[in-house]
């Protein structure tokens, strides 16, 4: 029945991924073919015409990732319970992470340059009366030359390339991301028991919600009266993103509670370009293309949040390699280092702002690094009063076995982990040996290892392990 699945889903998804490649040369040849016969459409006609033109783009990569969706699911279904279904997952995680990692790339590279020039433009020198500035700049070998308009040109150009797509895309494969990782394999990544002991269906419907209601929270704030004090809307924001991350922190495992923090902010930034920024963008073509007056409101608007979303950037890219150092997720408070990062990392981003503006700010940086600094210096591990009797390895070794080869083995046994995490490996004394001071950090000082206690390491053989290392992790 399964492979019956399969064998479905991959037809339906090559059969509209085909589709999708055919339509817009269908779309471009008709073009030519309509310019070729001079054949001339009534003004409101040939707007609509270059509208669904224009659109066909965004309903193509939609049929696109519905088929990959489509795909996915078969696939996921013809090696469920076999062998297979490990390497499934791990590459699937793979395709999706480099996915997400790409078009994420591409969308903060845009914000950065579109902020740096907005603040790096020329207002003052030469400009012409409906220019709001210009900008040379020199790359790649070319000199290049922007200009920005007050409001709009008298005619717009057909080819206008908008910005949209990086946003978009790297929210669904960010979204896709956390689901492959953590919503499939809720059990082993999204719930700790030790955290709060709920079922994968509560975890994932919680983790849904808190980002529909991240949302409604931040559009309705940046629509109230708090929008006209900055200093404020930062601060009651920042209350506001305190909350979730705690509440995360209170609910799943460190690991996801640091990546929904992420998706949090992700979510945002993506709905500001979804519901404010490219409607603002599509309204102001359309009334310079009409010849209507242009309403200032919408750029300021846009430009604002599209302000917020670079602010929100170093943030999301702090939690994206957070589960690779275990002494930020793994903290007592975690949820405030959490926080503590995120404002520091802001606060970076303003002064590299502020830079660009030719300003100088004298605190931004400096309390900015302060508080990184201070966050790394309440992280440090603290040192054990134990007092430790002289362990053998042989003591050591039947806990590494019980406790950590399950995953971290040539074959491991684990129900989730097919090959070792990151190829840590601990089938001889010569591999734990090297990996000791690996050991003291994930086993020891931050206990975040095994993952969420799958094997139930209890205290007693942590602090084995700790007086071990620390007599020089021999095996003799």
């Amino acid at each position: 029945m399964s492979i019956l699945i399969f064998i479905l889903c991959l037809a339906i998804g090559a059969f509209v991924i085909y589709l999708a490649f055919i339509l817009p040369k269908a779309v471009n040849t008709a073009e030519k073919q309509l310019i070729n016969d001079e054949v001339t459409l009534p003004k409101g006609e040939e707007e609509k015409v270059e509208e669904m033109s224009n659109n066909l783009a965004g309903y193509n990569y939609a049929i696109g990732g519905l088929a990959a969706a489509v795909i996915f699911v078969g696939t996921y279904y013809a090696v469920e319970g076999t062998p297979y279904e490990g390497h499934f997952r791990e590459w699937s995680n793979l395709i999706v992470r480099l996915t997400h990692i790409t078009f994420g790339i591409a969308w903060i590279g845009a914000s950065f340059y579109f902020v740096f020039l907005e603040n790096s433009l020329n207002r003052t020198k030469g400009l012409r009366d409906e220019l709001a500035g210009n900008l040379w700049a020199v790359h790649g070998g070319g000199f290049y030359y922007v200009e920005k308009y007050k409001l709009a040109p008298d005619t717009i150009p057909k080819d206008l390339h908008w910005f949209k797509y990086e946003a978009y895309f790297t929210w669904l494969s960010g979204m896709s991301l956390l689901f492959v990782v953590y919503y499939f394999n809720a059990k082993g990544f999204l719930i700790d028991p030790n955290v709060m002991d709920i079922s994968p269906l509560t975890a994932i419907s919680i983790g849904v919600a808190s980002f529909v209601l991240g949302w409604l929270i931040y559009a309705g704030m940046s629509s109230s009266i708090l929008a006209k004090n900055v200093p404020l809307f930062g601060l009651v924001g920042l209350i506001v993103l305190g909350c979730f991350a705690y509440g995360y922190c209170q609910v799943f495992s460190a690991r996801a509670a640091f990546i929904h923090f992420g998706a949090l902010l992700g979510t945002l930034m993506a709905g500001n370009v979804y519901f404010v920024i490219i409607p603002a963008q599509k309204e102001m073509v359309r009334c310079a293309k009409e010849g209507i007056e242009l309403d200032p409101s919408l750029g300021k608007n846009a430009g604002w949040r599209s302000y917020h979303n670079n602010y929100f950037t170093f943030p999301v890219l702090f939690v994206m390699i957070s589960n690779h150092f275990p002494s930020t997720f793994g903290s007592e408070y975690n949820w405030a280092v959490l926080l503590a990062i995120s404002v520091g990392t802001a606060g970076i981003k303003h002064y590299l702002n502020v830079i660009d503006k030719k300003e100088t700010s004298t605190w931004v940086l400096p309390i900015s690094v302060f508080i990184l600094l201070m966050t790394a210096f309440v992280t440090a591990p603290k040192v054990s009063n134990g007092e430790c009797k002289t362990v053998s390895f042989t003591q050591i070794y039947p806990i590494i076995q019980q406790r950590c080869v399950t995953c971290h083995s040539a074959q491991p046994t684990d129900d989730v982990w097919t090959s070792a995490p990151n190829g840590v490996m601990y089938d001889t004394p010569q591999q734990i040996v090297a990996k000791a001071d690996l050991i003291m950090q994930r086993v020891v000082i931050t206990k975040n290892m095994p993952q969420n206690n799958k094997t139930n390491i209890t205290p007693e053989e942590r602090d084995l392990i700790r007086c071990w290392i620390n007599q020089g992790a021999k095996t003799d």
